[in-house]
């Protein structure tokens, strides 16, 4: 299923049972079916059709909702080999101590309100009718080193856009792994009908801003005075990239 696709179901058993899973990221097949009170016959015949139907997965007995993301990419830039790959449901601690480590200098507010918000969510992938998320994560061994995080709200005149974070890890900098990111979010993006990537930085994050204009993105807007770091107050740069 891709994320551009409009949800239909069919029938409202159908829907309850995706909502539930997509909800929670990941659940267990018997206990969505007591939880959700659909007879049993029922419920193989629905799960059965949102599987053929790209919605719903099922590992070991477990349920998640299914999303096209792509195959792992293995690479391997000055000695350090890196895995860039679609982020799965227990990665959501690996993301969220990432984002907060390169968030913690005050300089990323953005990337630093998506780490809280995933950590009060049970799901860290998500597509429903509200909103859409999508992470790609970048991991040295099991350790995940980077992110690039994709957010689109499901309404019809923002339905052309999404807004994009992304972030290495400092020890892990230098070695192509965030261009790599940005690339698949970008590529990711395309695929999935976005017209346009967008990001706000603090004008202090000058290191993020010349990445992202090393890589063709553009500066919209500057907002004076929109953030206040350590009592001083801060420019927003509003940068995107047309697709």
């Amino acid at each position: 299923m891709k994320f551009s696709e409009t949800l239909e179901f069919g029938h409202e058993d159908r829907k309850r049972i995706y909502e539930y899973v997509e909800s929670h990221g990941e659940v267990d097949l018997e206990e969505a079916r007591d939880v959700l009170h659909v007879d049993p016959g029922g419920f193989r015949h629905h799960l059965a059709i949102l599987k053929r139907d790209g919605y719903l997965e099922e590992h070991d007995g477990m349920l998640r909702a299914s999303f096209e993301e792509g195959a792992a990419e293995e690479y391997e830039v000055d000695g350090v080999e890196f895995t860039v790959r679609p982020a799965r449901q227990e990665d959501l601690a690996g993301i969220v101590g990432a984002i907060r480590r390169v968030a913690e200098q005050g300089s990323y507010i953005v990337a630093e309100s998506v780490a809280d918000e995933i950590d009060h969510d049970e799901a860290l992938l998500r597509h429903n009718e509200i909103e859409s998320r999508m992470f790609f994560v970048a991991t040295v061994g099991d350790d995940v080193v980077g992110w690039v995080h994709l957010y689109a709200p499901e309404l019809d005149k923002l339905a052309h856009t999404a807004e994009l974070t992304v972030g290495v890890l400092d020890d892990y900098q230098g070695h192509s792994i965030g261009s790599h990111l940005l690339e698949r979010g970008l590529e990711w993006a395309a695929s999935n009908d976005y017209e346009k990537v967008y990001q706000s930085a603090p004008s202090t994050n000058e290191y993020a801003i010349e990445f992202l204009k090393d890589h063709g993105w553009e500066t919209e807007a500057v907002r004076e005075d929109h953030y206040k770091i350590d009592d001083e107050y801060v420019d927003e740069v509003m940068m995107a990239v047309e697709l």
